[in-house]
């Protein structure tokens, strides 16, 4: 009898601590992924719009040189080669328009290889 009892309150235990685990859980922010293209001179799409404190994920692709990507109000910087796709990932914490530059020089017109993330609430 005293086995049975204590049996039961040891169920009933983890029974109430697993069913309080799963009512506790937040769900992880939903991460939003942006394909970016590098080519001649130029990113597509040359603005992206995201929300601050949604994780975004970038992935930049080359469809003719090696090129860059900086983000520098964000610390994010990666290569972008052809035929690999390199991925970014980062959670902006502030709003505002946020220029990003191709950062590794592809010719005549590098100069202008830029873009602009905008961070909404």
């Amino acid at each position: 009898m005293n086995r049975t009892i204590i049996l039961l309150m040891a169920l009933t235990a983890a029974l109430g601590t697993a069913t309080l685990a799963s009512a506790l859980k937040i769900a992880p922010a939903t991460e939003t992924v942006i394909r970016l293209k590098a080519k001649n001179f130029e990113f597509t799409p040359g603005e992206i719009t995201v929300k601050k404190g949604a994780p975004v994920i970038l992935e930049l692709t080359s469809e003719d040189r090696a090129h860059g990507f900086n983000l520098p109000d964000f610390s994010v910087r990666t290569d972008v080669k052809p035929g690999v796709v390199s991925r970014v990932s980062f959670k902006p914490e502030k709003t505002g328009r946020f220029g990003f530059t191709c950062d590794v020089f592809c010719g005549s017109g590098h100069e202008d290889m830029s873009g602009t993330l905008v961070v909404t609430e």
